[in-house]
Protein backbone atom coordinates (compact mmCIF):
# COMPACT_ATOMS: atom_id res chain seq x y z
CA UNK A 1 0.00 0.00 0.00
CA UNK A 2 2.64 2.17 0.78
CA UNK A 3 3.93 1.84 -2.76
CA UNK A 4 0.71 2.74 -4.05
CA UNK A 5 0.44 5.99 -1.95
CA UNK A 6 3.43 7.16 -3.38
CA UNK A 7 2.67 6.53 -6.89
CA UNK A 8 -0.46 8.05 -6.88
CA UNK A 9 1.44 11.37 -4.79
CA UNK A 10 3.58 11.38 -8.24
CA UNK A 11 0.80 10.83 -10.46
CA UNK A 12 -0.74 14.06 -8.92
CA UNK A 13 2.31 16.38 -8.68
CA UNK A 14 3.14 15.50 -12.60
CA UNK A 15 -0.59 16.29 -13.23
CA UNK A 16 -0.55 19.48 -11.28
CA UNK A 17 3.01 19.70 -12.97
CA UNK A 18 1.44 19.96 -16.57
CA UNK A 19 -0.86 22.01 -15.45
CA UNK A 20 1.46 25.10 -14.20
CA UNK A 21 3.38 24.53 -17.69
CA UNK A 22 0.47 25.56 -19.51
CA UNK A 23 1.24 29.25 -18.09
CA UNK A 24 3.63 30.29 -20.32
CA UNK A 25 2.39 29.25 -23.24
CA UNK A 26 -0.72 31.82 -22.43
CA UNK A 27 -0.36 34.16 -25.49
CA UNK A 28 -1.93 36.75 -27.92
CA UNK A 29 -3.14 33.39 -28.84
CA UNK A 30 -5.32 32.43 -26.18
CA UNK A 31 -6.60 35.89 -26.49
CA UNK A 32 -7.40 35.59 -30.16
CA UNK A 33 -9.58 32.88 -29.50
CA UNK A 34 -11.34 34.48 -26.12
CA UNK A 35 -11.99 37.61 -28.87
CA UNK A 36 -13.27 35.52 -31.81
CA UNK A 37 -15.64 33.52 -29.29
CA UNK A 38 -16.84 36.56 -27.48
CA UNK A 39 -17.77 38.19 -30.57
CA UNK A 40 -19.16 35.04 -32.11
CA UNK A 41 -22.24 35.10 -33.64
CA UNK A 42 -23.12 31.49 -33.99
CA UNK A 43 -22.52 29.24 -31.87
CA UNK A 44 -19.14 27.31 -30.77
CA UNK A 45 -18.37 23.78 -32.01
CA UNK A 46 -16.22 21.14 -30.75
CA UNK A 47 -15.00 18.77 -32.20
CA UNK A 48 -12.72 15.76 -32.21
CA UNK A 49 -11.80 12.25 -31.51
CA UNK A 50 -11.13 9.35 -28.59
CA UNK A 51 -10.20 11.22 -25.58
CA UNK A 52 -9.81 14.09 -27.32
CA UNK A 53 -13.41 13.89 -27.97
CA UNK A 54 -14.29 12.94 -24.58
CA UNK A 55 -12.55 16.44 -23.56
CA UNK A 56 -14.38 18.13 -26.14
CA UNK A 57 -17.93 17.28 -24.63
CA UNK A 58 -17.22 18.48 -21.55
CA UNK A 59 -15.62 21.66 -23.16
CA UNK A 60 -19.32 22.10 -25.06
CA UNK A 61 -20.88 21.59 -22.28
CA UNK A 62 -18.91 23.65 -19.50
CA UNK A 63 -19.31 26.69 -22.27
CA UNK A 64 -22.89 26.20 -22.33
CA UNK A 65 -23.56 25.95 -18.80
CA UNK A 66 -21.35 29.28 -18.25
CA UNK A 67 -23.19 31.36 -20.96
CA UNK A 68 -21.58 30.62 -24.67
CA UNK A 69 -23.60 28.33 -26.34
CA UNK A 70 -21.71 25.50 -27.59
CA UNK A 71 -21.83 22.07 -28.82
CA UNK A 72 -20.18 18.53 -29.35
CA UNK A 73 -19.55 17.54 -32.86
CA UNK A 74 -17.69 13.74 -33.44
CA UNK A 75 -15.34 14.51 -36.19
CA UNK A 76 -16.51 11.20 -37.62
CA UNK A 77 -20.06 12.06 -37.75
CA UNK A 78 -18.81 15.70 -39.11
CA UNK A 79 -17.43 14.09 -42.70
CA UNK A 80 -20.90 11.53 -42.51
CA UNK A 81 -23.68 14.70 -42.87
CA UNK A 82 -23.08 16.30 -39.11
CA UNK A 83 -20.74 18.88 -40.88
CA UNK A 84 -24.80 20.81 -41.69
CA UNK A 85 -25.18 22.02 -38.08
CA UNK A 86 -21.91 24.10 -38.92
CA UNK A 87 -22.84 27.47 -39.94
CA UNK A 88 -20.51 30.59 -40.99
CA UNK A 89 -21.06 32.28 -38.08
CA UNK A 90 -19.89 29.50 -35.69
CA UNK A 91 -16.41 28.98 -34.27
CA UNK A 92 -15.23 25.65 -35.07
CA UNK A 93 -12.69 24.68 -31.77
CA UNK A 94 -10.82 21.58 -33.21
CA UNK A 95 -9.08 19.15 -30.36
CA UNK A 96 -5.45 17.19 -31.95
CA UNK A 97 -2.73 16.58 -29.49
CA UNK A 98 -0.59 15.27 -32.44
CA UNK A 99 -2.42 17.48 -34.51
CA UNK A 100 -2.32 15.14 -37.54
CA UNK A 101 -5.57 13.43 -36.55
CA UNK A 102 -6.85 12.53 -39.38
CA UNK A 103 -10.52 12.30 -38.56
CA UNK A 104 -10.29 15.96 -37.70
CA UNK A 105 -8.22 17.21 -40.59
CA UNK A 106 -10.98 15.33 -43.08
CA UNK A 107 -13.21 18.30 -41.75
CA UNK A 108 -11.11 21.19 -42.55
CA UNK A 109 -12.12 21.40 -46.54
CA UNK A 110 -15.82 21.59 -46.32
CA UNK A 111 -15.10 24.16 -42.62
CA UNK A 112 -13.33 26.56 -45.07
CA UNK A 113 -16.66 26.45 -48.15
CA UNK A 114 -18.68 26.75 -44.88
CA UNK A 115 -16.68 30.08 -43.55
CA UNK A 116 -16.42 28.76 -39.76
CA UNK A 117 -13.43 30.28 -38.15
CA UNK A 118 -10.98 27.62 -36.29
CA UNK A 119 -9.15 27.49 -33.00
CA UNK A 120 -6.77 24.48 -32.97
CA UNK A 121 -6.41 22.99 -29.39
CA UNK A 122 -3.15 20.75 -30.00
CA UNK A 123 0.34 19.73 -27.99
CA UNK A 124 2.17 20.37 -31.68
CA UNK A 125 1.95 24.24 -32.48
CA UNK A 126 4.04 22.88 -35.86
CA UNK A 127 1.30 20.22 -37.34
CA UNK A 128 -1.50 20.14 -39.65
CA UNK A 129 -3.66 21.21 -37.75
CA UNK A 130 -1.89 24.16 -36.35
CA UNK A 131 -1.31 25.21 -40.01
CA UNK A 132 -4.80 25.15 -41.28
CA UNK A 133 -6.36 26.40 -38.64
CA UNK A 134 -7.14 30.46 -37.47
CA UNK A 135 -5.68 30.63 -34.08
CA UNK A 136 -3.21 27.92 -32.04
CA UNK A 137 -3.68 27.13 -28.56
CA UNK A 138 -0.94 25.02 -27.67
CA UNK A 139 -1.72 22.49 -25.11
CA UNK A 140 1.64 20.52 -25.42
CA UNK A 141 2.88 18.80 -21.88
CA UNK A 142 6.07 17.27 -21.39
CA UNK A 143 5.18 13.98 -20.74
CA UNK A 144 1.97 11.21 -20.24
CA UNK A 145 1.94 10.10 -16.75
CA UNK A 146 1.25 6.47 -17.69
CA UNK A 147 4.36 4.52 -17.06
CA UNK A 148 4.25 3.64 -20.84
CA UNK A 149 4.24 7.28 -21.53
CA UNK A 150 1.03 6.69 -24.10
CA UNK A 151 -2.10 6.78 -22.87
CA UNK A 152 -3.53 10.77 -22.81
CA UNK A 153 -3.31 11.46 -19.39
CA UNK A 154 -1.77 14.65 -18.96
CA UNK A 155 -2.46 16.06 -22.24
CA UNK A 156 -5.95 15.14 -21.47
CA UNK A 157 -5.73 17.24 -18.34
CA UNK A 158 -3.99 20.10 -20.37
CA UNK A 159 -6.65 20.16 -22.76
CA UNK A 160 -9.83 20.20 -20.11
CA UNK A 161 -8.23 22.72 -18.03
CA UNK A 162 -7.61 25.24 -21.30
CA UNK A 163 -11.43 24.66 -22.14
CA UNK A 164 -12.12 25.31 -18.69
CA UNK A 165 -10.25 28.73 -18.99
CA UNK A 166 -11.92 29.53 -22.03
CA UNK A 167 -15.29 28.76 -20.77
CA UNK A 168 -14.40 31.23 -17.63
CA UNK A 169 -12.80 34.45 -18.50
CA UNK A 170 -15.87 34.72 -21.54
CA UNK A 171 -18.24 33.88 -18.77
CA UNK A 172 -16.77 36.95 -16.91
CA UNK A 173 -16.29 39.01 -20.16
CA UNK A 174 -20.28 38.56 -20.67
CA UNK A 175 -20.95 39.46 -16.78
CA UNK A 176 -22.96 36.22 -16.52
CA UNK A 177 -25.26 35.72 -13.46
CA UNK A 178 -25.78 33.54 -10.66
CA UNK A 179 -29.16 34.31 -12.15
CA UNK A 180 -28.42 32.77 -15.80
CA UNK A 181 -26.74 29.85 -14.29
CA UNK A 182 -29.99 29.15 -12.73
CA UNK A 183 -31.94 29.51 -15.48
CA UNK A 184 -29.92 26.76 -16.98
CA UNK A 185 -29.26 24.75 -14.41
CA UNK A 186 -33.04 24.59 -13.49
CA UNK A 187 -33.00 20.65 -11.92
CA UNK A 188 -30.40 20.40 -9.99
CA UNK A 189 -29.17 21.77 -6.32
CA UNK A 190 -27.31 24.45 -7.70
CA UNK A 191 -30.16 25.77 -10.21
CA UNK A 192 -32.68 25.60 -6.86
CA UNK A 193 -30.69 27.46 -4.28
CA UNK A 194 -30.48 30.15 -7.20
CA UNK A 195 -33.81 30.71 -8.19
CA UNK A 196 -35.27 28.96 -5.00
CA UNK A 197 -36.45 32.89 -3.75
CA UNK A 198 -37.65 33.96 -7.83
CA UNK A 199 -41.57 34.35 -8.56
CA UNK A 200 -41.17 32.43 -11.64
CA UNK A 201 -44.17 34.06 -13.24
CA UNK A 202 -43.21 37.73 -12.77
CA UNK A 203 -39.36 37.70 -13.24
CA UNK A 204 -36.80 36.59 -15.66
CA UNK A 205 -33.40 35.79 -14.60
CA UNK A 206 -32.10 35.99 -18.33
CA UNK A 207 -32.65 39.93 -18.69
Amino acid sequence: MHDIKKQTERILRDEANAILGLIPKIDHNFEEAVDLIYNCRGKVVVTGVGKSGHIGKKIAASLSSLGTPSFFMHATEGVHGDLGMVDRNDVVVAISNSGETEEVLNLFPSLRIIGAKIIAMTGNPNSSLARKSDVVLNIGIEKEVDPLGLAPTSSATATLVIGDALAVVLSGLKKFSREKFGVFHPGGALGRKVLGGKDEENESAYD
